[in-house]
């Protein structure tokens, strides 16, 4: 690049007009300085704690970068979900295929011929798109990426559980403003594998244990939800459920036989995974992984289940990005599928926020059910200029997502009530705007909560979640064929609930019903019917004097800490039946 914003002056054909910042300009890659932008100035980045430099990455070393092209007619979109989504909507249930979502939202034409033109000119030649061809992912040298994205500099970094190997770029990166209408952000530069914070607790203390249980197992949240012997899947449907791992977290296969050897007599289920989608790694098992399968196949059991795992070979690509890629690709999908990872809102572009939601709201349309953890800080705390706020969570944060929190018995050694898990991730978003959907409930819990915190940690008009939430306390989980106790965290409360809407999706196929598809509609018009309300406990927050380690409390209703509470299986299934 050209010290100062200079331009170098070329010799060109006479019949031809050049101008640096035209498509030709773009062409000859000499775009530089005031020809170029950054689509994403608001992308942090700082080094995550447990990561290491290992210095810049070998010129020839191969990378994949990928483009999220410009799509067309989201304000469409946005209006089909909401139609296929609302039980009052004569299109209720009647939900779009991959090649309707495809036609309504492709690049235009120009895009895609831009696009490609920008690429092949750079030497950009081993790219492979997407079916709504909104993405296109692409192979080239470190070297190549560092021209096509000016002012980008790839270094490679290890850390994360699994020692991780990742490529990424501590510089911001330019394109041509050419490309300005025409590309949102490039993914696999900037971002680092979305993170889970489960956890292991110490052994509650409680001074008699006689006749008591030791902490959560299948046959103790199936007793708390009322889930009989009889409610698991028939096996004669096309119904299926599916969970995401990154980070290079996979589960073993004997680990999941151990476990049900263990705790899954009294149900029938399934022995295996129907279907892994990426690349297992032969490492040791992760106890993120463990969890999730394990209780998504006894919540949701003897219903087909699909894992998608982090290949390792794509060990530069963000894992995040490449799961909605492979959404994006495939006509054929489980219809419920959780997430147990996430990212503070504040560490992401808005650009790369923004596409999220976008694929979200694709996915919605096409009926399937999306459930996030809603993370395990409470509140999430930062200071901004000395002042504290709360830090939202996203993918917990999307209107287009269902998002769980998590509790814990009253007795931890008993299955009683529940009460609020003090971890339980909740809050308001500072990205995007409340729902019409959830407007009431929010309204009601901001004006009868006898206690909020100072109104500046939080923004009111955001949208508020979780949406629901399921015991995130003390479970028990097989990894690496060691029975391991007391594992906590809405990473455990989110397959859970899960599972227990596969269930309801079974016996809705049977019937002849859709799946439920988008749920937060639905679940807010019928004000928690069907769920055990929580209303005692808080979440921790911030640290500091003003409200000393306290969040939001949970009460009658819903609240931005629990939802509006805890699976009751037979009523929740009448509840959700119909229509």
């Amino acid at each position: 690049m050209l010290e100062g914003g200079d331009t170098m002056t070329i010799q060109l054909p006479l019949k031809l007009t050049y101008h640096p910042c035209s498509l030709l300009g773009l062409l000859t890659l000499i775009i530089v300085g005031k020809c170029s932008y950054n689509p994403e100035p608001d992308q942090q980045w700082t080094l995550p704690p447990g990561w290491a430099s290992l210095g810049p990455a070998h010129p020839e070393e191969e990378l994949s970068l990928t483009f999220a092209l410009r799509q067309q007619n989201l304000e469409r979109l946005s209006e089909l979900v909401q139609a296929v989504s609302d039980p009052a909507s004569p299109r209720y249930g009647k939900y779009l295929t991959l090649d309707d979502v495809a036609e309504l939202v492709r690049p235009s034409s120009l895009t895609l011929r831009t696009v490609q033109k920008w690429l092949l000119a750079a030497g950009a030649r081993n790219c492979n798109s997407v079916a709504t061809q909104d993405f296109l992912t692409c192979w080239m040298s470190v070297r190549q990426a560092e021209l096509l994205l000016s002012g980008s500099e790839f270094h490679r970094y290890v850390g994360g559980p699994a020692e991780t190997h990742v490529v990424r770029s501590p510089h911001p990166y330019q394109l041509p403003k050419a490309l300005a209408p025409h590309v949102d952000f490039v993914g696999g530069l900037h971002r680092f594998p979305p993170t889970s914070s489960l956890r292991q607790r110490p052994e509650p203390q409680v001074a008699d244990t006689v006749g008591l249980h030791l902490g959560v197992t299948p046959s103790v949240f199936r007793e708390r939800y009322n889930l009989t012997a009889q409610d698991v899947g028939s096996g004669a449907t096309n119904n299926s459920q599916a969970c995401a791992q990154f980070l290079e977290q996979y589960f073993h296969d004997s680990d999941l036989a151990e476990f049900m050897h263990l705790f899954g007599g009294h149900f029938a289920h399934q022995e295996s995974v129907a279907r892994v989608i990426g690349q297992q790694g032969r490492g040791r098992a992760g106890l993120e992984a463990s969890l999730d399968v394990q209780y998504l196949m006894s919540a949701g059991a003897n219903i087909s289940t699909w894992v998608y795992s982090n290949p390792g070979r794509h060990e530069s690509q963000e894992p995040f990005l490449q799961w909605l890629l492979l959404l994006s690709n495939e006509s054929a999908l489980p219809t419920v599928h959780t997430v147990s990872y996430g990212d503070d809102e504040d560490s992401l572009s808005s650009a790369y926020i923004q596409r999220v939601n976008t694929e979200f709201m694709k996915a919605a349309a096409r009926g399937l059910t999306l459930l996030f953890a809603s993370g395990d800080i409470g509140t999430g705390c930062r200071s901004v200029s000395g002042r504290y706020e709360f830090r939202p969570s996203f993918p917990a944060s999307s209107p287009y997502v269902t998002t769980v929190g998590g509790t814990a018995f009253q007795n931890p050694y008993k299955i009683t009530s529940e009460i609020v898990d003090s971890i339980s991730g909740g809050g308001f978003s500072n990205v995007f705007p409340r729902p019409s959907y959830q407007e009431e409930a929010v309204a009601h819990f901001l004006s009868s909560s006898p206690r909020l915190p100072p109104s500046s940690y939080f923004n009111a008009s955001g949208r508020a979640y979780p949406d629901v939430a399921a015991l995130s306390d003390n479970y028990w989980v097989v990894s690496n064929r060691v029975p391991i106790p007391w594992v906590s965290g809405t990473s455990a409360s989110t397959p859970v609930f899960g599972g227990i809407l596969s269930l309801i999706n079974e016996h809705r196929i049977l019937s002849g019903r859709p799946p439920l598809g988008f749920l937060n509609p639905r679940l807010y018009q019928q004000r928690g019917a069907g769920l055990f309300d929580v209303t005692h406990g808080c979440h921790e927050s911030c640290l500091n004097e003003e409200i000393q380690g306290q969040g939001f409390c949970s009460g009658p209703g819903w609240d931005p800490v629990t939802g509006w509470g805890t699976p009751n299986f037979p009523v929740l299934l009448k509840t959700l039946i119909n229509p």
